[in-house]
C-alpha cells in the first residue's frame, strides 16, 4: 500500500484513506465565550454613554464642576473607546484587524490613563493653591496645559504604535503546532519589543498616576478625588500584572480571550471606581450635590 501525505490544511480521516479539511479555531462571535465578551464590551459602552449623559445633564451642578467636567467627559470618551477596541480581538484575524487592534488598544488606554494622571495633578495643584502663597501653582494647570499634557502623552503612544506598525507589523498567522487536526488562526505581534514598549508605556503612566494619587490620598475630604483614583489605579495595575503570565501561557484563541478580559476588567474597574460614587450622589443623594455639602466636609472636622 502506498501512503501519500495530506496537504498542509488537511488531515487524514479515521480510516486513513482520505484527506479531510482540518478544523479551524479562533475567538468567534458564534461561540459562548465570544458572545459573552462581546456582550460585556457593548454593555460597558452603553454604561459609559449613560454616565456621560448624566454628567452632561448635570454639568452645572457642583459635583460635576468640582471634578473637572472637561476631563471627566474626555475620560468617559476614552473608556468608551477602550470597551469598543476589545471587539477587534473577536472574529477571524485579518491583516487590518491585527494591525489596528493593538494600536487602538494602546492609544485608547494611554488617553484614559493620561486623563487620570492630569486629574491627579490638578487635585494636588488645587490643594496646594488653597494654602497661603500657593495661588501661583494653578497657572501651570490651566485648561490649555491640561489638554496639552494629554495630547503630548497620547502622541508618544501614537508614535510608538506607528514605529511598530512600520518596522514589524502584526499579521494573521495559521498556527498548526498546537493541534494535529486543527488550524488555529491568530495574530502574531510582529515585534515583541514593540508590543512590550506599548504595554510598558501604559504601565509607566499607570504607575505614576497611582503613585501621585496614593501620596494625595490623605488630603481633606473635599479633595477626595485622589482616593477614588488610587483605588481605580490599584485595580488597573492588578489586572494587567495578572494579564502577562496568563497571556503567555494561554494557547490560541484563549490568548485573545485573556487580553479582551483584561481590557474589559480594567475598563469596568476604572468606570465604577471613578464614576460610581459620583453617579450615586447625583442620582440618589441630590442633597449632597451642593457646594456647601461638598466643601463642608472638611470644615465640620476642623
Amino acid at each position: 500500500m502506498e501512503c501519500t501525505s495530506c496537504p498542509e490544511d488537511f488531515w487524514s480521516n479515521l480510516q486513513r484513506d482520505d484527506c479531510v479539511p482540518k478544523r479551524t479555531e479562533f475567538l468567534s462571535y458564534h461561540e459562548p465565550l465570544g458572545i459573552c465578551l462581546a456582550t460585556a464590551s457593548l454593555l460597558g459602552t452603553c454604561i459609559c454613554t449613560f454616565v456621560l449623559g448624566i454628567f452632561i445633564c448635570h454639568r452645572s451642578t457642583p459635583m460635576v464642576r468640582a471634578n473637572n467636567a472637561e476631563l471627566s467627559f474626555l475620560l468617559l470618551l476614552s473608556l468608551k473607546l477602550c470597551f469598543l477596541c476589545s471587539l477587534l480581538f473577536i472574529g477571524r484575524p485579518q491583516l487590518w484587524t491585527c494591525q489596528v487592534r493593538h494600536a487602538a488598544f494602546g492609544i485608547s488606554f494611554v488617553l484614559c490613563v493620561s486623563c487620570i494622571l492630569v486629574k491627579t495633578m490638578v487635585v494636588l495643584a488645587v490643594f496646594k493653591a488653597s494654602k497661603p502663597g500657593g495661588g501661583a501653582t494653578l497657572k501651570w494647570f490651566g485648561a490649555a496645559q491640561q489638554r496639552g499634557t494629554i495630547l503630548v502623552l497620547t502622541s508618544i503612544q501614537a508614535a510608538i504604535c506607528t514605529a511598530w506598525l512600520v518596522s514589524s507589523s502584526p499579521a494573521p498567522h495559521k498556527n498548526m503546532n498546537y493541534y494535529n487536526d486543527k488550524i488555529v488562526y491568530e495574530c502574531v505581534v510582529g515585534s515583541t519589543v514593540g508590543f512590550a514598549v506599548l504595554l510598558g508605556y501604559i504601565g509607566l503612566l499607570a504607575f505614576l498616576s497611582f503613585l501621585m494619587a496614593f501620596l494625595a490620598r490623605n488630603l481633606p475630604d473635599n479633595f477626595n478625588e485622589a482616593k477614588f483614583i488610587t483605588f481605580s489605579m490599584l485595580i488597573f495595575c492588578a489586572v494587567w500584572v495578572a494579564f502577562v503570565p496568563a497571556y503567555v501561557n494561554s494557547p490560541g484563541k484563549y490568548a485573545d480571550a485573556v487580553e479582551v478580559f483584561a481590557i474589559l476588567a480594567s475598563s469596568f474597574g476604572l468606570l465604577m471606581a471613578l464614576f460610581g460614587p459620583k453617579c450615586f450622589i447625583i442620582l440618589l443623594r441630590p442633597e449632597r450635590n451642593t457646594k456647601k455639602a461638598i466643601m463642608g466636609c472638611s470644615a465640620t472636622k476642623t
